[in-house]
Order: C-alpha cells, then structure tokens, then sequence
C-alpha cells in the first residue's frame, strides 16, 4: 500500500476556521483578514482536527460515529498525512519516520479488515483517501546462511538415504536373480548385482 505524495482530498488552505465560519458579515471582510483566521494560519493541532472532521464529512455516512474502523482509518490517514510532511522537511528525523511506517502498517491491517468485512465500505475509503491497496506476500522468509546450510544438509543427507535405498533394493534383486537363476546359464552373483544395480539407477 503506497501513500500518494499530494493529498487532494485535504480541505483547501483557505478555508475559514470553524468558530470563524459563520459570523455575519464574514464574505466582506479584507482578504488578509481572511488568511488571518483561515486553515493556512492555524496552528498543528487545529490544522489536524480540521483535516479529520474534513475527511469525515467527505467519507463517512455517518460523520458523528467515532467507534468505526472506517473512523479510525480516516484518523490515521490524517496522521499519517502529518509525518509525511514532517518527514519533508526533516529527512533524518528516524524517529517520526519510524512512526510515519507504524501508522501505515496500523492502517494495513485495518484495510485488511474492512476489506473482509465490508468491501464496499473499503473501495470507498481507498478511492476517497486516495489509498492503493497492494495484497502483501502469501509467505516470506529471510535467506539466512544458517538456514541455507541447514537446507543444504538436509538435502545431502536425504540424497544419501534415497541412495542406500536403492543399493538395497539392487541386492534384494540380485539374491532374487540368484535364488530363481535364469533359463540359460546362471548368472553370478556379482554380476546380476551390476545389472539390478543399473536397472534402479
């Protein structure tokens, strides 16, 4: 799952702050007074509230639910928002970085769950985020030099047991051969060895 660079579905930087919205008069008054109480002046903290009551509005049927996992995917994708434009402008902080990849490893398993539980509800949220969901690896496991020689003799020792089994079974052929002879002259014993021994191999 990859994150897209530019987020299109946050509100638009000059959009007025909530307490500022609906005061009489707002439309009229000077465009620097304007940006003054709009979402491009505000601080972090408000900034991340307006983006998740945003995003709410746009995704959620229901903007007022906040037990959901579809809530609780839209806050973390704000989150996750916020890190990326931290990591920006701070490009060896490994602490928010290793917070930025916690969060969307979190938000990976919640998609997981929601696809599973209610796809409809999860192709929205992916196509209104701007999410691509990516299926992880059925199965992975690191190539170690432990566990690669420890293959490798298993494999040896498999080798040489598939090996003494077919000796046995050349013997077991030969005393047989030996035991019945043939129509012509008998063979020897070492010789109808030789030919059982070739016949398994």
């Amino acid at each position: 799952m990859t994150v897209q660079p530019s987020h299109d579905s946050d509100p638009p930087s000059s959009m007025l702050l909530k307490d500022y919205r609906n005061i009489p008069g707002i439309e009229k008054v000077d465009d620097v007074v304007k940006r003054l109480l709009s979402l491009e002046m505000a601080s972090r903290k408000e900034t991340l509230k307006i983006k998740q009551e945003w995003l709410m509005n746009k995704v959620m049927a229901n903007p007022e639910d906040t037990k959901s996992l579809e809530t609780r995917i839209v806050a973390l994708t704000v989150k996750i928002h916020n890190y990326e434009e931290h990591m920006q402008k701070h490009l060896k902080d490994k602490t928010h970085k290793r917070y930025l990849l916690m969060s969307i490893d979190q938000r990976r398993k919640m998609l997981k769950n929601l696809r599973k539980t209610n796809f409809d509800a999860f192709e929205r949220i992916c196509r209104e985020l701007q999410i691509e969901y990516t299926f992880p690896p059925l199965y992975y496991r690191a190539a170690h030099r432990r566990f690669l020689a420890k293959r490798a003799l298993c494999l040896q020792v498999f080798q040489e047991v598939q090996k003494i089994k077919k000796q046995k079974r050349a013997l077991k052929a030969a005393a047989a051969a030996q035991r019945q002879g043939d129509q012509g002259k008998p063979k020897t014993p070492p010789q109808a060895y030789a030919e059982a021994l070739r016949e398994n191999y």
